[in-house]
């Protein structure tokens, strides 16, 4: 009993360990995107830091220089930064 316990906490282990790098190189992707959409929509940010995912295509960017941008797709399909306080 205690051999199979072992085992599965090895295996959630290795299953979390395989799953967090994957999750860092999307959360790259993602700031390095924001911080595309931000400058292509001439916006001054340099580069994004951060961001908390509100919904689906609907970001809360936080730039280098301290900006925050409401980044999220309108209604008419187009993309919009919003400066946030």
């Amino acid at each position: 009993m205690i051999n199979g316990t072992r085992s599965w906490i090895l295996v959630a282990l290795l299953a979390t360990t395989i799953t967090l790098p994957s999750r860092a190189a999307e959360d790259a992707a993602v700031l390095k995107d924001l911080t595309a959409v931000i400058a292509l929509l001439g916006l001054p940010c340099g580069q994004v830091v951060s961001a908390k995912r509100l919904k689906d295509d609907d970001h809360i960017a936080t730039c280098k220089d301290g900006k925050r941008y409401r980044v999220f797709i309108n209604a008419e399909g187009r993309v919009v930064a919003q400066r946030q306080p």
